[in-house]
């Protein structure tokens, strides 16, 4: 077996619900170096530069030990806060970035659902995969568990906070519009909301929700793309983003 394959069967879980745990996150970080959830940067590069201009003040949301702000960093955005919950992810993602001289990234341990920021403080929010952990245990997709509603909602509100007028969040997920929806067009949110697609075989989503461009009608997405089909090819079968999608317990 290759290593690499070898060390994803050591940290993947026996469950999905462990993603919840915050201690499954701190023995991961501690043993795996990399992973990418939902593809790496060349994936959706051409996408989400479209949206961050040099200048942007950017926050990322749930690095764990994605290489997602180095890429960033090399494209030339500079000004990047990076947080997580896992103790172990911040001080691995601090050695790292030192190491490489990528002084001007900030790291800091903190809350998703409490971000500790100011009012209006960045250009573009993005997540990859993040809020997705929240869904794993969140029972019928099209009537989620309150609890799961709750903890979605105060991660959005807290996105939707720190937002400047006219910024950017965007979230990179596995989850499919119909089921997104109703969160992102809560109506306490001023945001537009317009997806893309990307990935062979199964598509991943970029969601592109503009904060204070939301119309008095603006009830479907922007962007009218045909939800593709759910079936996946074997290589996407192989991958551990399938367990977000799956209740191991059930199988």
């Amino acid at each position: 077996m290759d290593p690499s394959e070898a060390q994803k069967c050591d940290v993947a879980p026996a469950t999905a619900t462990a993603y919840l745990d915050p201690n499954y996150w701190d023995k991961r970080f501690d043993r795996e170096e990399h992973y990418e959830w939902f593809k790496d940067y060349s994936h959706f590069r051409h996408l989400i530069l479209e949206y961050i201009k040099p200048k942007s003040a950017v926050l990322e949301v749930g690095f764990g030990n994605s290489q997602l702000c180095e890429e960033l960093y090399r494209d030339g955005i500079i000004d990047l806060t990076c947080i997580d919950l896992s103790s172990v992810a911040v001080e691995k993602m601090k050695q790292r970035l030192s190491t490489k001289g990528y002084k001007e990234i900030k790291v800091l341990e903190a809350d998703m659902l409490q971000l500790p920021f100011e009012d209006e403080c960045f250009d573009v929010v993005i997540e990859k995969g993040t809020m997705d952990v929240l869904f794993v245990d969140s029972g019928d997709p099209w009537n989620p568990e309150p609890v799961t509603a709750s903890k979605v909602m105060a991660m959005l509100e807290g996105i939707h906070r720190v937002l400047k007028p006219n910024g950017i969040f965007i979230s990179i997920t596995f989850g499919q519009p119909h089921f997104r929806r109703p969160f992102f067009n809560a109506p306490t949110f001023t945001w537009s909301t317009e997806w893309k697609t990307f990935g062979d075989g199964f598509h991943y989503f970029f969601y592109i929700l503009k904060k204070g461009e939301r119309s008095s009608d603006d009830t479907e997405c922007i962007e009218k793309t045909d939800v593709p089909s759910l079936s996946l090819y074997h290589e996407e079968l192989e991958s551990e983003d399938y367990l977000f999608r799956t209740n191991l317990d059930e199988m």
